[in-house]
């Protein structure tokens, strides 16, 4: 992949790619001993004079990755030369292992890539839980991936789940500001801990029954299981959750045949890392949701 910019102005070439390029000094580092920098086609160093005119091209190759392509399908919501946006399954882990390295968001993706001719590698921007549906976001280069990254840094990429839990949030929307720490090793899962990382999470109700509610879920920090501990932590876990959830919801969760957690990463919201468009995407999965004909559930506005 080549990223190009016709210089408008005279300067170094370091200047122009950290500056109206946008690249990290990381990647220029690594990039400049490589020949993959070019100022009207020829090799250039960090340190090139440009003029005003000159086109700069940055070769972007991936490296191959240690494990395979495969022909999976893959629910893509959004494409373009720069970014992919995909529904990931539920029981699908996003990246291979040491353990595992097939059957992965990350082996879809490649096969895709394959499919279509794209010399492009997986740099996922957002991640989810192996039971986790919905929205993963990727950029196609390590510059792009680099982009997406600043943005998430500087709180311009939201994200927005839906979550069906067990009962009802004490209100109908709020905000839920508790530190989640790690339990001891070797042990993956988090708990509510006064020395834990700060936590926190908006929620809104959009949908409540006698026994279970569809929440709106934005996690303003992002830790690690923090929406399914969170909830947890209110007593309303998230239904098919066999980690956090309590007899109660496990018995509920068994009663509506519910066999993975519900938890959906629906919509993200973010300015477009080249171009500054607007992206608004909304995931093509949802929650398990009872037929409103069927139980007379009320909706909240």
């Amino acid at each position: 992949m080549e990223l190009t910019h016709r210089a408008q102005r005279a300067g170094r070439l370091s200047g122009f790619l950290r500056g109206e390029m946008a690249m990290s000094t990381g990647l220029m580092n690594r990039l400049k001993w490589t020949g993959a920098l070019l100022v009207n086609g020829e090799r250039a160093r960090t340190n090139y004079p440009v003029q005003p005119g000159d086109v700069i091209c940055v070769v972007l190759d991936e490296p191959q990755p240690e494990y395979p392509a495969e022909d999976v399908p893959l629910r893509i919501i959004y494409e373009d030369q720069h970014i992919l946006v995909a529904d990931k399954p539920a029981g699908m882990l996003i990246h291979p292992s040491p353990h595992r390295n097939t059957g992965t968001f990350a082996n879809a993706v490649l096969g895709h890539y394959v499919r279509t001719g794209q010399h492009s590698a997986f740099h996922p921007a957002t991640r989810l839980d192996r039971d986790t549906f919905g929205l993963v976001l990727l950029g196609k280069n390590s510059h792009v991936h680099q982009r997406l990254s600043d943005l998430h840094g500087q709180g311009l990429l939201i994200k927005t789940y839906h979550g069906l839990i067990f009962g009802a949030m004490p209100e109908h929307s709020g905000r839920i500001d508790l530190p989640i720490g790690r339990r001891p090793k070797p042990s993956l899962l988090r708990y509510i801990d006064p020395q834990g990382q700060p936590s926190l999470t908006e929620y809104q109700t959009i949908r409540q029954s006698g026994k279970w509610s569809l929440l709106s879920l934005r996690p303003v920090t992002g830790r690690t299981h923090q929406l399914r501990v969170h909830c947890a932590a209110l007593g309303c876990p998230i239904l098919g959750d066999p980690q956090y959830g309590s007899p109660e919801s496990l018995a509920l969760s068994q009663e509506l045949g519910l066999e993975t957690q519900q938890l959906c990463a629906h919509r993200l919201v973010f300015p477009h890392p080249m171009t500054g468009e607007n992206m608004d995407l909304v995931s093509g999965m949802e929650v398990w949701q009872e037929k409103t004909e069927e139980n007379g559930d009320r909706r909240d506005s």
